[in-house]
């Protein structure tokens, strides 16, 4: 067993269960990543490898709200019940847009955006528009206060601004958690219907790199690749737990400008590791 090659991908874990959630890119970050961790694992494996490990930091979601999410709770009441399934309407329903364009176009998208100049001008200008809108706010108060209280005519709109992120740095949870506010939400009930939403999105899009890595290589992993997989999703897993009730806390106190800036100066330090480097 290659130890080095699993410390790197408990690395990537951390990456991806801190950045998946916060609304600051990971696709930014597991670029960076690459370059200074490279993992020693074929490029069909490390393609699957960096959406695949998702499957960890949805797992936190599905332990962290499995009460809220779960229809079937014996604990829950009739009205509970009926409740819980219409939240999964709404956010099937807002799945649908981005899986619509993304399912046809994911690959010419890939192709044409997923480079380090998209990602850090996507950076860039999502941390600016995260600054104006919190400073649009200031002076507004959101007409949907919790997850409950988002209707399927907002959580399609969600799903429309999911779409802006099938351009790599946008940040999936980033684009939904600003359309979330832009379209009447709280940045508690924002964020929290985001999570929800990457349930179906996340599932759909791991499943689809399995079946590419599949048709490609027969699923021939190697002891060290299978062993690799298996750590990235764990700390991801892990990592995931913290990160989310880390943002759940810091929404109830907390405006996203933080996030902004930290947007802005990572696009910077892109380009400028890039210019440097090339």
């Amino acid at each position: 067993m290659d130890w080095l090659e699993l410390f790197k991908a408990a690395i990537i874990g951390v990456i991806q269960g801190i950045t998946e959630w916060l609304p600051v890119s990971s696709t930014g970050h597991i670029i960076l990543a690459d370059e200074l961790i490279r993992l020693g694992v074929s490029e069909e494996f490390k393609e699957m490898f960096d959406v695949v490990i998702q499957f960890g930091s949805i797992l936190a979601v599905v332990v962290l709200f499995f009460h809220k999410l779960n229809p079937f709770s014996p604990q829950k009441s009739s009205e509970e019940k009926k409740s819980t399934l219409r939240l999964w309407g709404k956010v099937l329903i807002a799945a649908l847009p981005a899986a619509l364009i993304g399912l046809p176009f994911n690959d010419l998208i890939d192709e044409l955006f997923f480079n380090y100049q998209t990602v850090a001008l996507t950076l860039i200008v999502y941390g600016v528009l995260f600054i104006l809108v919190e400073r649009r706010n200031r002076v507004r108060t959101p007409k949907i206060a919790d997850v409950d209280g988002i209707d399927y005519r907002t959580a399609l709109w969600i799903g429309v601004f999911q779409i802006l992120a099938l351009i790599p740095g946008t940040s999936r949870s980033g684009s939904t958690i600003l359309g979330g506010i832009l379209v009447g939400a709280s940045r508690f009930a924002a964020a929290e219907f985001s999570f929800f939403l990457a349930i179906p999105v996340m599932l759909g899009a791991s499943g689809l790199k399995i079946l590419k890595f599949g048709m490609e290589t027969g699923f021939a992993m190697t002891a060290t690749e299978s062993a690799v997989l298996i750590t990235g999703m764990v700390v991801a897993f892990l990592v995931s737990l913290a990160a989310i009730r880390f943002l759940m806390g810091f929404v109830k106190r907390h405006n996203f400008k933080v996030f902004g800036y930290y947007r802005i100066v990572l696009g910077l330090l892109v380009l400028g590791y890039f210019w440097v480097m090339r």
